[in-house]
């Protein structure tokens, strides 16, 4: 208990290391609560990233946040802080809708960009965004959709144990309390592009993906529970869909962001197809079987809590009848690459690293134009909100919408 203290502690409350001459000096757009475990704390113990400046509609409200927060410039508008050019890099926690126009004046003005999850509304922005005659120039700009859990130790390790040509269905459930999400906030905004499913549901899709290493063929079902009242009945607050993969293979999700008063932590389970098991010592004609289940649990909030199951579940046949069953299991965990060990060893990072914390050192890294370990490319990016779209147009409810810009 006092080592989960420890990291937990040390996680939300990093010591702050001194900072490099030559640190990325970062911008925010929006003074938004999000960026406090996304950016303003994990930053603090990396040397070369420096929270310079923070822009707002409200300069009010700027001023208190960059008071509170230590930020020590105040810009008069977003347009403001990406003209200024000792800003390398602009952190954007906008609303959805705003995400699109946003990276893409960014990527106009030279600028680094880290964008919260979704990284736009739907795929036909991914698509534009990512295809950008600027992002292909000689030092581009680099732009990184923020899917902070796809950099923790404990997914990276979980995917090392996954065999896309081996799965035969996944299944993934992730929720929030409903005291987490307000009836009238944004994420029930449809023309601010709200929904369970683009918020919560996001991360569960994102992990189908990387498991299968592959991209959905259809979207065979799905179901969604909307609030009743005018503007709100294209938001759901929670679905259930499955999807089909190349393979034959199939993935169900579901999710929600007004769930139960009790949270109960994300997981990810993977079911492998059956397969022979060669094994001289049987008699002729019998058979050895592998039924093999792999689950982690806290795929969300790893550095909370996590948990991977392999589950192994033996039979012998003999002649299409059962002689024998029975199951082995082991349990692992990963706070640390080093922990995972293999490959993994020398990944970089701390037991007191939250996933943003990693997300952010392979960022930096990007940007200054080292190696980096793991990335969520554009490509990826794209993939993504065609996943999302196809989900919300087999709902009915619709793919969220394209917000016009000057």
């Amino acid at each position: 208990m006092a080592s989960i203290i420890s990291r937990l502690v040390g996680a939300f409350y990093p010591t702050v290391v001194a900072k490099r001459d030559d640190a990325i000096k970062l911008g925010i757009l929006g003074a938004a609560n999000v960026a406090h475990m996304s950016l303003l704390t994990p930053a603090k113990s990396h040397p070369e990233i420096v929270i310079q400046a923070v822009a707002a509609r409200d300069r009010k409200r700027a001023e208190e946040y960059a008071k509170a927060n230590g930020i020590p410039e105040v810009k008069g508008s977003y347009q403001e802080m990406l003209d200024d050019k000792n800003i390398d890099a602009i952190y954007i926690p906008l609303p959805t809708s705003f995400h699109y126009e946003w990276v893409v004046r960014c990527v106009k003005a030279g600028k680094h960009v880290l964008v919260e999850k979704p990284c736009v509304s739907n795929a036909h922005e991914a698509e534009n965004l990512f295809n950008l005659p600027e992002l292909s120039q000689p030092s581009a700009p680099i732009v990184l959709e923020a899917f902070h859990t796809l950099f923790y130790p404990s997914w990276q390790y979980f995917l090392s144990f996954v065999n896309p040509e081996e799965i035969e269905h996944i299944h993934s459930q992730s929720m929030l309390p409903w005291y987490f999400t307000s009836k009238d906030g944004i994420i029930f905004d449809y023309n601010l592009s709200g929904g369970a499913m683009i918020c919560m549901g996001t991360y569960n899709f994102a992990a189908i993906r990387q498991l299968f290493r592959a991209e959905p063929v259809d979207c065979l079902s799905c179901e969604t529970q909307t609030f009743p009242g005018e503007g709100r009945e294209k938001c759901d607050i929670a679905f259930k869909a499955k999807f089909r993969f190349p393979n034959g293979a199939t993935a169900e999700t579901e999710s929600t962001v007004r769930g139960s008063s009790i949270w109960f932590p994300s997981s990810v389970t993977v079911t492998n197809k059956e397969v022979i098991i060669p094994d001289k010592s049987l008699p002729t004609g019998q058979e050895k079987v592998l039924k093999r289940e792999l689950t982690l649990y806290g795929f969300l909030n790893g550095i909370v809590w996590h948990r991977i199951d392999i589950k192994d579940k033996y039979t012998i046949r003999s002649s299409g009848k059962v002689v024998k069953t029975w199951e082995e299991k082991k349990s692992h965990k990963a706070y640390t690459f080093k922990e995972a060990g293999g490959k993994f060893a020398d990944f970089p990072g701390e037991d007191t690293w939250i996933s943003y914390r990693h997300m952010l050192e392979q960022f930096v890294n990007k940007v200054k134009g080292r190696e980096t370990q793991i990335w969520v490319s554009g490509e990826d990016s794209i993939g993504h909100m065609r996943m999302i779209d196809m989900a919300y147009e087999k709902s009915g409810l619709g793919i969220r919408p394209t917000r016009k810009y000057e």
